[in-house]
């Protein structure tokens, strides 16, 4: 009666450690996690890995890549069919498939749809008996009552069109839309920049409310038929087709803009960058991005089967169990928030995540060498049926140095040094050891490992940061850097013109307490060479529009491969590609006559040995300059439980959830006994509030009698 009595007070109850409600208990769900709300969910707009997670299961570009096969080979999505690719020379005429660079003047890319394709329920594609749309024309009153999607009683869908794509290349033009890769574009499809200065100039007109741009002709974009359009780039430019598989180039229904430009719903969130809608196997059920983020399955998903062929090793692994099964296999994925990786890591391994990353903290407590050197799983992981799969990224985490900056940036000789001193100074090689448990490999360069263009050995080190020392590099000693600092005018950190100390300012996205060992790692690389280093902390987005507004000093931020070529990461160096400047993805806002003018000879060829000689250059180009701190190309190690199945690192795809299968049964078991509440201390609580009544009980009795007497 007692113990009943107390667990009742405390609430216990065998299953109330569940994060999830019982009844989803065996319910087909993936559960995992996000760390910062989003920034951007209009495919547009969004560039970042935290974003392509969401929205890559929502919106279908014409292209995806292979889930399974090696090396990242492009299939079709929505296309019905590989693009047709056809060159033609300044007169128009056609051009043979095997035409060199020189002598092609535009390529066209021919897309043809698969028929079938929907798009998700959406208000802005409901219409009435009479083909009306019902929400395309709010009132001040209808607008006033809203404040979610869901408000809108009815939703309606229809079928994926050409235009739909062709207007979302528009969008991409639109200056309003912000797109952070309209400047490269602009370079390649004919007629982009055009298109953009007549919008410019509408909306200067019109105000920054709705513009239709079906009514605006974009020359390099045809519509053929409802089911086929075509793209012509300037020039010979073979990584056009690996864009055809990222969100920019998926489609968007012109009813979608023309519905979130009426008044008012901007200001209640209702947008595009809060409410997605496409054609992809998921729809974003629930937004609460301080809570969870939930996608559920797309009703109207015109399927797709798992792929049937891949890598030698993929049978042995169990990755074609489900060759030819129509995906999605999971109805919902639930993304809880967690900004602190510890918490996180103990519901891995309380079975409420599906898979998980390592922090540092946590690395020992999964991971084990061997003596020669291999990852493994310790004991305790295996036991529990835990899988772990690693795969160097094509990334790369590097500090950049803002070269609009008067101190740190541009060309002279001083600033060169001054950055060079610093590149020794910093010892990434500590870095990977102590904040990445050795998951890492030094960076020499802009390109990773498995990149074209990119070299090891003795031919591949940065000379002005190593030495190739007994068959391998080694970092140049810190006196050498101070030699630097000396040569620019900076003994001992001291400005030798003004007599004052050097202060630089680094921009750091602080998120919690993990950060602060790093900071101050950071610092302590800047006070060798007696340079007195000002964090600036903030969160994420704030620290973008720093970035944007070129205002940063020095900064740390990563790239990971949009696609597997080495233009993806040169041209975040290329000078019109700068941040600051031109909107683009050039952080440092680096610019070099000399680069650029070989990025543009580059950036057309297919991979060869003059593409090899040239992109050897231009490395090096980089390493004298040095705009960044090359960093490091990062190691993946992923866990996942024994339920959760069909997975394979792939470097280059973001649309990977349609693959997953999970076993509910297997993991509502192992949940239930992994978790069993411990109730003894519970009883002991019991027991000592009776033992602690009793003596009141005894003296109430007593004063009882005492009266009665």
């Amino acid at each position: 009666m007692a113990v009943a009595a107390a667990m009742s007070v405390f609430g216990v109850d065998a299953r109330l450690n569940n994060p999830y409600p019982a009844e989803e208990s065996v319910d087909n769900i993936v559960y995992s996690s996000f760390s910062e709300r989003p920034k951007h969910l209009d495919p547009a707009r969004a560039y970042s890995s935290d974003e392509y997670g969401f929205i890559a299961q929502i919106y279908e570009p014409p292209l995806q890549y292979h889930f399974l096969e090696r090396p990242y080979t492009l299939v079709p999505l929505t296309a019905d069919g590989m693009p047709e690719v056809r060159f033609f020379d300044a007169s128009g005429k056609q051009l043979p498939d095997s035409a060199e660079a020189a002598v092609v003047a535009y390529t066209e890319y021919e897309v043809r749809l698969r028929p079938g394709v929907m798009y998700q329920p959406h208000p802005a594609l409901a219409h009435d008996g009479r083909g009306r749309y019902l929400y395309h024309d709010l009132t001040a009153k209808q607008v006033d009552s809203l404040r979610k999607l869901d408000d809108f009683a009815e939703t309606g869908s229809r079928g994926l069109r050409a235009d739909d794509y062709v207007y979302q290349i528009k969008r991409l033009a639109d200056p309003q839309t912000h797109s952070p890769i309209a400047g490269v574009m602009a370079q390649y499809i004919v007629g982009f920049g055009d298109l953009a200065e007549k919008i410019k100039s509408a909306r200067e007109q019109s105000g920054t409310g709705y513009l239709d741009l079906r009514e605006f002709e974009l020359s390099g974009v045809e519509v053929v038929d409802a089911h086929t359009y075509r793209v012509r780039v300037k020039r010979k430019y073979p990584q056009f087709l690996y864009w055809q598989a990222m969100p920019f180039f998926a489609a968007m229904p012109w009813e979608a803009d023309r519905f979130y430009g009426q008044p008012g719903l901007a200001e209640r969130n209702i947008t595009l960058d809060w409410y997605p809608i496409g054609t992809g196997p998921f729809m974003l059920a629930e937004n609460n991005p301080n809570l969870r983020m939930v996608l559920a399955r797309n009703p109207n998903f015109h399927g797709e089967a798992y792929p049937v062929s891949g890598e030698r090793e993929d049978e042995i692994a169990g990755l074609l169990e489900d060759a030819g099964a129509m995906m999605p296999f999971i109805d919902k994925a639930i993304y809880s928030l967690e900004k602190e990786s510890i918490p996180r890591w103990n519901k891995f391994l309380q079975g409420y995540y599906d898979n998980s990353g390592i922090s540092s903290d946590s690395f020992d407590q999964a991971i084990q060498f061997t003596t020669q050197g291999d990852a493994g799983l310790t004991e305790s992981m295996a036991e529990r049926g835990i899988e772990l799969t690693t795969s160097v990224q094509a990334s790369i985490f590097y500090m950049g140095f803002n070269m609009l900056d008067d101190n740190i940036g541009g060309g002279s000789e001083r600033a060169r040094k001054l950055r060079h001193a610093i590149s020794i100074a910093v010892d990434f090689e500590e870095f990977i050891s102590i904040f990445t448990n050795g998951r890492g490999v030094p960076a020499q360069g802009p390109l990773p490992p498995g990149i074209f263009g990119h070299r090891d050995g003795e031919e591949g080190i940065n000379p002005y940061v190593y030495d190739w020392v007994d068959a391998r590099p080694r970092r140049k000693p810190i006196e050498a850097a101070r030699q630097l600092m000396r040569e620019a005018g900076y003994d001992d950190g001291i400005d030798q013109q003004t007599g004052r100390p050097l202060v630089l300012h680094f921009e750091a996205v602080a998120r919690g307490p993990d950060d602060k060992a790093r900071l101050n790692w950071i610092r302590k690389q800047f006070d060798k060479l007696g340079i007195q280093l000002v964090v600036r902390s903030t969160d994420y987005n704030r620290f973008r529009e720093k970035m944007l507004k070129g205002t940063g000093e020095i900064f740390f931020w990563g790239w990971n491969a949009d696609y597997p070529d080495s233009e993806n990461f040169l041209f975040l160096l290329y000078g019109p590609n700068s941040k600051a400047k031109f909107n683009g993805e050039n952080a440092s806002n680096y610019a070099n006559p000399e680069f650029d003018g070989l990025f543009e000879k580059m950036k057309n060829m297919d991979n060869g040995p003059e593409r090899k000689r040239i992109i050897d250059r231009m490395v090096n180009i980089a390493r004298r300059d040095a705009p960044w701190l090359w960093g490091f190309h990062p190691k993946s190690f992923s866990l996942f439980h024994s339920w959760y199945r069909n997975v394979k690192p792939n470097l280059m795809a973001n649309n990977t959830l349609k693959y997953k299968r999970v076993d509910p049964e297997l993991r509502h078991r192992l949940r239930e006994e992994w978790n069993e509440p411990v109730l003894w201390p519970i009883g002991m609580v019991g027991g000592l509030l009776v033992l602690s009544v009793i003596p009141a009980v005894v003296s109430f009795r007593r004063r009882e009698r005492s009266t009665a007497l």
